[in-house]
């Protein structure tokens, strides 16, 4: 499986880099990624169950990142893409996405999910030849390696991975990235507070565990659950993205499973030296709390450590005065 390279990363950064003054103990992220998870389009832009508007959330979320003025390596969509894997529903999601991917100058990522299908994911998303073969794939990330696991199963809903994956991946993982590697699939390998959830998890992730343990794999991305989550395997990270189209209540009565239309989020990855950060974006518009304006960090950044501390950090009562 050939590398795809992204042209733009070491560029991006070195911008990051310039515009960004350290004022705490950690330097800028050296890499970031943007993790959107189950957009399940449809055709003709028909609403999910009657009533789910599936296309707006993800404008909302392209539009969020494009005005944050952050730069993504990549966008990463962990799977689902279309509900039922019609041609007019990849094909839609991706001139939307790779419009704005252009403007960011982020590499666009596609993961195979349960209600994807190959052959369409591979004609109408990718633009490659049609193949009911595992979509799997590798990506470099100025550094940061990316890899694509296909966890689907042809006419089933749960996951998992075949022995040829697994000793694919295993080569793979023989030799470190220089800024090791994030495994991205869209069952993640971590337990589900939802009961039924459990009977579509991903299968077989002792396996799973024996290949990626010791290696270089600094993180896992999955989506799936439908809501925000985390946990570890097998001594790595594991970070899921809450569906764009709707989300699963988790504190819905026991025994229900209920979906809502409302909850949508996305995450940021943000990757250092020493650690990778997930943080949740929740996606539409909200009224204003409070705000610190962009005059307001520059001038934090014009002072020196010891008076960023007395600026910003010491209390004051309600008067103003000094507590």
């Amino acid at each position: 499986m050939a590398v795809v390279p992204n042209q733009q990363v070491q560029q991006t950064h070195q911008v990051q880099q310039v515009q960004q003054i350290q004022m705490g103990q950690h330097g800028p992220a050296s890499h970031l990624i943007a993790h959107i998870s189950d957009t399940h389009f449809l055709g003709g832009s028909r609403a999910l169950y009657g009533t789910v508007d599936t296309d707006t959330p993800v404008r909302q979320a392209l539009a969020q990142l494009e005005r944050s003025g952050l730069r993504p390596d990549a966008l990463v969509f962990t799977g689902d893409i279309a509900d039922t894997g019609e041609a007019d529903a990849y094909r839609r999601v991706r001139a939307l996405v790779e419009a704005s991917a252009d403007r960011l100058g982020a590499q666009v990522v596609w993961v195979m999910g349960n209600h994807d299908k190959r052959a369409a994911f591979r004609t109408d998303l990718l633009g490659q030849a049609g193949s009911d073969a595992p979509v799997d794939a590798v990506f470099d990330l100025g550094g940061v390696r990316l890899i694509a696991l296909d966890s689907s199963v042809p006419g089933y809903h749960h996951g998992e991975l075949t022995q040829s994956q697994l000793d694919w991946l295993a080569d793979l993982l023989s030799e470190p990235a220089p800024h090791g590697t994030v495994l991205a699939l869209h069952h993640p390998p971590i337990p589900t507070m939802i009961p039924l959830m459990s009977i579509l998890e991903l299968r077989g992730q002792a396996r799973l565990a024996e290949v990626i343990a010791g290696s270089d794999v600094r993180t896992i991305l999955g989506g799936h659950l439908h809501y925000a989550t985390t946990g570890l395997f097998a001594g790595v990270p594991v970070s899921v993205a809450a569906a764009t189209c709707y989300t699963l209540d988790a504190s819905a009565p026991q025994g229900e499973l209920v979906g809502q239309s409302g909850g949508q989020s996305i995450n940021l990855v943000h990757v250092y030296d020493d650690q990778i950060v997930h943080s949740t974006v929740p996606l539409g518009e909200f009224d204003v709390a409070t705000r610190f304006d962009p005059a307001f960090l520059a001038r934090m950044q014009s002072l020196s450590p010891e008076e960023r501390t007395e600026a910003f950090s010491r209390q004051v009562d309600s008067t103003g005065s000094v507590a």
